[in-house]
């Protein structure tokens, strides 16, 4: 989140963004299990401008061996943006945020999986940012969910993530780059549908109570038509499977 953005009309006179959507609507959305042969499980989503494939690997032997759990296996998650998904090219390698990010989605996967199933074993995931342009964590935590859900892992349910935030002093769902960039808040949310279990929650910037309340509305519509979305996208794998 950031200034300089004073100049820019986030919501016009007719309710509509600078996109064209409405403040409760997403941008559109693919979603594609596969991808990846020599992984496990593996998922393609495509979320207005951003591009982000997924792959899972294991359950498999942790090593080195001091690092094993002798009760669970470790989910672990590595989040990187390739050099090229953004137009001032990214230096290559893990920074700060990419640790950060890799450790939340770490967390929230590991919530949702039977890791007492696997002791001493790894179930890792690389999500890789192929184009970025706002929400990636939230684009990257549904993708790897769905290489989980590809590669076998077995899990209470699925994660799926949306991001809220405020521009212009309105509450909208889904930022987009320009939103992201210039806007007052943002608001990424990691959650389990069926259960309404939140497993990811970070905000950057204000909101007050009430804000705070109406973003997580549209959040949690959202989320019932993005988890549809990944049902749909595992149902149409299975059935291309059996055809």
């Amino acid at each position: 989140m950031g200034g300089g953005g004073e100049d820019l009309t986030f919501i016009d006179d007719e309710g509509k963004r600078l996109d064209g959507r409405k403040p409760n609507e997403l941008r559109p959305i693919k979603m594609k299990l596969g991808g990846v042969p020599n992984a496990d499980g593996s998922a393609l989503v495509e979320w207005g401008d951003n591009k982000v494939m997924a792959a899972c690997y294991g359950p498999r032997e942790l090593h080195p061996k001091h690092k094993q759990h002798p009760m669970r296996a470790l989910v672990q998650v590595t989040y990187n943006m390739a050099p090229f998904s953004v137009s001032d090219r990214k230096r290559p390698g893990p920074d700060r945020r990419s640790q950060e990010i890799s450790k939340v989605l770490s967390e929230a996967l590991t919530h949702v999986t039977f890791v007492e199933q696997f002791p001493k074993a790894t179930i890792d995931v690389y999500v890789e940012i192929l184009q970025a342009s706002a929400g990636t964590r939230c684009v990257g935590l549904t993708a790897a969910s769905l290489a989980m859900a590809d590669a076998g892992i077995p899990m209470r349910d699925i994660v799926t993530s949306v991001a809220a935030g405020k521009v212009g002093g309105e509450i909208v769902l889904d930022l987009s780059k320009e939103e992201d960039n210039f806007g007052e808040a943002d608001l990424p949310i990691g959650m389990v549908v069926n259960s309404g279990e939140v497993v990811l929650l970070q905000m950057d910037g204000h909101m007050t109570t009430a804000e705070f309340e109406k973003a997580m509305g549209l959040i949690e519509d959202a989320a019932k038509e993005i988890y549809g979305m990944q049902v749909d996208a595992i149902k149409a794998k299975y059935s291309e499977v059996g055809a």
